[in-house]
């Protein structure tokens, strides 16, 4: 066979250039159509089949989402599936690397005149980074969110709504050296509408005195009169209920957390609510936790010591809108009691968790995941089971179209060294009631028409679309310090500046 002239040989150059580069590109948009396009069909083929298998995939749980959306996540979350996508991943980037190499290799890189060759080499090398490091980089996140949800969420049964809803209690407190656990200051319970979302915090002073426990339980035989003794003041607050059945756990056989059990007890039986769930938050993990979603905004409204009581005031919190905190400041927001009082406290709570319902958006968590899952790890203690976290997540989606309200069993509408747990109940029943009112006349809680009736029966398929938009007071709140006359208030109203 004749060889080429050099003249024809510097002709066919740019001509051969180009297929090695269109072939590298080709690899990066259809993996296995270089092959294809280079007679190598049986690689080039099963590329195709592995592409059309994940494209099957993907299409079917998107089509499901559409559908079922909380079964959808709820199949996605668990540690298994997670493994199974993280392998799936790795495989995928090794697979892709080596189609690249192939690509490089019909192209023939040594025909190629030395810049051109080198710009192929580099482009090659470039590409295989970029693809297989993004990759490898999903399966680091994956991993992370199935180790978060392993240590975080357990394996325990699942709680059906009770009348319609989800009833969460949420703890919050301080660990330290000096402490046997986590003892709760914070008492709130979220209260889910188990088909729109729609929440109401009810909260729980730590300083209420006496209270009951459900007939039956171990507390309620220890306490038949209420949580109270001969000289307990003021430990026989309900916040130190923890710490007795943390004492007292020959009471609680098998049980790891008495303290939460008999806590939630006393909760259950102060407020009327089936308790479904708790989640024991650490507040000074919770710092690191807010550091990770880059801090909350806020519209403050008085001005907040850093410090004080038993330590010194650092500094303060200055009022005014659109305040950013970071999770430093937003713990002492939360926790501060320095010239203010516990129902104060509460309130300001209550905007952080509002705060953190709506500033939390699926792109924060998603570029955000690591520092996030990590920082949750040591914040969150919870009885939610794994194969629930698809719903929660489905109800927090809903619950961010939508205002939330509250109620707070405080002064001076409730004494709390002698409080009307009567009165308690009904005015917990009358606040879930008045925001169920709101989907059952189909205004959307925002004088806009919802076209989604209210129903019990469970989640679902699509909730309902409304705007949280609300015009802003034109004069400063002292809600955050002065509690409602009857102890229900707007959450929105009372973080507004």
């Amino acid at each position: 066979m004749p060889q080429e002239k050099p003249d024809l040989r510097s002709l066919r150059e740019p001509v051969r250039f180009k297929r090695a580069l269109t072939l590298l590109l080709m690899t990066l948009i259809l993996p296995g159509s270089a092959q294809i396009v280079a007679g190598s069909r049986t690689a080039g083929r099963w590329a195709w089949r592995v592409v059309a298998g994940l494209i099957a995939i993907i299409v079917f749980f998107v089509v499901l989402g559409l559908i079922w959306r909380s079964g959808t996540i709820n199949i996605l979350a668990r540690p298994s599936t997670l493994r199974l996508v993280q392998i799936l991943l790795i495989v995928l980037a090794l697979g892709w690397a080596a189609l690249f190499v192939d690509a490089y290799r019909i192209s023939q890189p040594l025909t190629l005149e030395r810049n051109h060759r080198l710009i192929t080499s580099i482009l090659d090398g470039a590409l295989i980074f970029v693809v297989v490091g993004a990759l490898i980089y999903a399966s680091v996140i994956v991993n992370t969110q199935r180790d978060f949800v392993a240590s975080v969420f357990g394996s325990g049964k699942s709680s059906k709504a009770d009348k319609g809803r989800y009833n969460v209690l949420l703890l919050g407190g301080d660990s330290g050296a000096d402490r046997v656990g986590t003892r709760p200051d914070s008492m709130t319970i979220a209260s889910i509408d188990a088909n729109t979302g729609r929440t109401v915090l009810i909260g729980v002073p730590r300083n209420l005195s006496k209270v009951p426990f459900p007939e039956g339980t171990a507390m309620a035989k220890q306490f038949p009169q209420g949580f109270q003794w001969k000289g307990c003041t003021p430990n026989c607050w309900l916040n130190g209920v923890f710490t007795w059945a943390t004492d007292h756990k020959q009471l609680f056989p098998g049980d790891p957390h008495p303290g939460v059990t008999a806590t939630s007890q006393a909760i259950q039986a102060t407020t009327g609510l089936k308790l479904n769930y708790y989640a024991l938050i650490d507040l000074t993990g919770f710092r690191d936790l807010i550091n990770a979603v880059g801090g909350i905004t806020l519209d403050i409204s008085v001005r907040v010591p850093i410090g004080g009581e038993s330590t010194p005031i650092k500094g303060y919190i200055e009022p005014g809108k659109n305040v950013h905190l970071d999770g430093y400041h937003a713990l002492w927001f939360a926790r501060s009691r320095a010239d203010s009082s516990d129902y104060a406290r509460m309130a300001r709570q209550k905007c952080v968790i509002s705060a953190m319902l709506n500033q939390l958006s699926p792109q924060v968590v998603l570029t955000k995941f690591q520092g996030i899952a990590s920082a949750s790890k040591e914040v969150v203690q919870t009885n939610i089971p794994a194969g629930e976290l698809g719903t929660f997540t489905d109800l927090a989606l809903d619950a961010k179209k939508l205002p939330v309200s509250s109620f707070s069993a405080v002064p001076p509408l409730i004494k709390g060294s002698d409080p009307d747990f009567a009165l308690i109940r009904t005015k917990v029943a009358e606040a879930i009631a008045k925001s169920e009112s709101l989907d059952n006349d189909g205004s959307g809680g925002d004088g806009k028409t919802s076209t989604t009736p209210r129903s019990t029966a469970g989640r679902s398929s699509s909730a309902p679309s409304t705007s949280t938009t609300k015009k802003p007071s034109k004069k400063p709140t002292s809600s955050t310090t002065t509690p409602p006359a009857n102890g229900v208030d707007d959450v929105a109203s009372i973080c507004k500046a």
